[in-house]
């Protein structure tokens, strides 16, 4: 089998830098290109030297389009508003695109879904392996338990991050209101303040930390009278993003045009 050819946007990030390396380290895949947005300071700067590599030969640009006409499939973790005009360049391209973005609302996935129709698209605002598992077993207890027993979801992450509650935690979210037939934008408890009342029946709450350099941590919690069940998940490292992603990459090349998520690529 031929290496993947992957390109990535958003390279000159946290994320995005990790992404060029892994990209150009795993056997069965190879770097085609990155870009960044108009006047970022790395611009011009070798792929390899950014990944803390030696260098590629390649060099970081500010045109994703060039990206896409170079690779197999594009990795984005980048910003809604980037990832979705990402998603149009990869339907034009014919390329597929795998998206970790999060923040993403109700009418990107829309316009995602729409891209899809000409491409395959990868979008999970969480590439990990463990997550996506406990995901599955998140909507199993849910459906599993009755209204009586309470779902809270707890996310920790570091101080850099811009968005809240996180995409797992919505992923989460999803997944237990999925399991109880509900919709979560009609039972979702986002925040509480002040004298806010008894917690309503059914309700699925959401509660954020932020601090230090804490990855991601994310529990789900069942609770009921006299007992209460709790699913966590901790990462300690952005490897399992970038790994996961690779995955999904090498996935979706072989795939017909439609939008995917983990589920699909784990075949769960």
């Amino acid at each position: 089998m031929k290496d993947c050819r992957i390109g990535v946007v958003g390279a000159g990030g946290r994320m995005g830098r990790l992404l060029l390396r892994l990209s150009a380290t795993t056997p069965g895949f190879r770097l085609a290109g990155g870009s960044e947005k108009k006047g970022a300071a790395d611009l011009g700067k070798d792929l390899g030297s950014l990944a803390g590599l030696e260098p590629l030969g390649l060099t970081l640009g500010d045109d994703p389009k060039m990206v896409f006409a170079a690779a197999d499939a594009v990795l984005d973790f980048t910003a809604p508003e980037a990832s979705l005009a990402h998603a149009r360049l990869a339907a034009a391209s014919g390329k597929a695109h795998v998206i970790g973005t999060t923040g993403i609302d109700e009418d990107g996935r829309k316009a995602l879904a729409e891209a899809g129709k000409k491409t395959a698209i990868v979008f999970a605002p969480n590439m990990s392996l463990g997550v996506n598992l406990l995901a599955e077993l998140v909507s199993q207890v849910a459906r599993a338990l009755d209204a009586a027993w309470d779902i809270e979801i707890v996310e920790m992450h570091h101080r850099h991050k811009v968005d809240s509650p996180s995409g797992t935690a919505l992923l989460f979210g999803r997944a237990a209101a999925a399991g109880r037939g509900v919709d979560l934008d009609k039972v979702a408890n986002r925040g509480r303040d002040g004298v806010t009342g008894a917690r309503k029946p059914g309700a699925i709450g959401f509660a954020a930390l932020r601090g230090g350099d804490v990855v991601g941590e994310h529990s789900v919690i069942f609770a009921s009278e006299g007992e209460r069940l709790e699913l966590t998940h901790r990462a300690t490292s952005r490897e399992i993003f970038a790994r996961g992603a690779l995955a999904a990459a090498r996935w979706a090349i072989t795939r017909k045009p439609g939008l995917y998520s983990m589920k699909d690529v784990l075949g769960l």
